[in-house]
C-alpha cells in the first residue's frame, strides 16, 4: 500500500463529495431561489459543481493522462477489443443482478436512476454534457486512478474500486435497505470498468467505455 497516494485519495474522495457546495457561487450571482428551483436550473448546478471537479482533477493528473495516452499509441484497437470485453461481462452482470434485486424485493428500480431520469427531462443538452463528457472522467479518476496509485495489489485495487463505485451511486439516494441493494448493479459495472484498467494498466479505456455508456444511456432516455 503506498501511504502517500492513500492520503490522496482520501482529499479527492473529500473534494468529490463536497465540490457541490461550490454550487452556492451561481446560486449567489445569479441570485437563485433555492426552495423554487426548476428542473433546468438543479442540472445547471450540478453541471457546474462537476465542471468545477473536473477541472481540478484534470490538473492533478494533468501528466499522468498524457502518460496514458501516448501508452496507448499504436495499441489502441487490442486495448479497445481487450476492454470491450469487459465491458460486456459488466453489462451482462449489472442487468442480471437489476432484475434479481428487483424481483425478489419487488423494487423499482435504484433511485439515483430516477433521479437521473428527471434530469434528463428537464434538459436533455446538460445533462448529456453533464453525464456523457463530465462524469465519466471525474468519476474514472476519482474510483480507478486513486485506487490503482493507492493499491499496488490489483485484485484489492479492482475489489475496492468496484464497491466504493457501486456504493457512491446509492448512498445519499437509498431510504430502505431494499434500495440500497442497487449498490450490486452499478459495481458490476464499476468492477468492468476495473478490470479493464487493470489489464492495460491505463484509465482512459474505463473513461472511453464510461462516456460511451453513459452517453447512449442520456440518449435513449431522452428519446424514449
Amino acid at each position: 500500500m503506498n501511504f502517500k497516494n492513500l492520503i490522496k485519495l482520501i482529499l479527492i474522495f473529500i473534494l468529490f463529495y463536497f465540490i457541490k457546495y461550490v454550487q452556492y457561487i451561481p446560486v449567489y450571482l445569479f441570485n437563485m431561489d433555492l426552495s423554487n428551483l426548476s428542473g433546468e436550473e438543479e442540472v445547471f448546478l450540478n453541471l457546474f459543481s462537476n465542471l468545477c471537479l473536473l477541472l481540478i482533477l484534470l490538473f492533478i493528473y494533468r501528466k499522468d493522462l498524457v502518460k496514458y495516452y501516448n501508452k496507448l499509441k499504436g495499441k489502441r484497437l487490442i486495448t479497445f477489443n481487450s476492454s470491450l470485453k469487459y465491458y460486456i461481462l459488466g453489462i451482462f452482470l449489472m442487468i442480471i443482478s437489476n432484475v434479481v434485486i428487483t424481483i425478489l424485493f419487488r423494487g423499482g428500480g435504484a433511485n439515483n436512476e430516477k433521479t437521473v431520469q428527471e434530469m434528463i427531462t428537464a434538459s436533455p443538452i446538460l445533462m448529456f454534457i453533464n453525464a456523457a463528457l463530465i462524469a465519466p472522467v471525474t468519476e474514472e479518476l476519482t474510483f480507478r486512478k486513486t485506487y490503482m496509485d493507492a493499491f499496488p495489489d490489483k485484485e484489492l485495487f479492482v475489489t475496492l474500486s468496484a464497491l466504493m463505485f457501486g456504493l457512491a451511486h446509492v448512498i445519499s439516494s437509498s431510504s430502505t435497505i431494499f434500495e440500497f441493494l442497487y449498490f450490486i448493479p452499478y459495481s458490476c459495472l464499476g468492477l468492468a470498468f476495473a478490470l479493464m484498467d487493470k489489464e492495460s494498466d491505463n484509465v482512459l479505456p474505463s473513461i472511453f467505455f464510461h462516456m460511451m455508456h453513459n452517453g447512449l444511456l442520456t440518449i435513449l432516455s431522452s428519446i424514449i
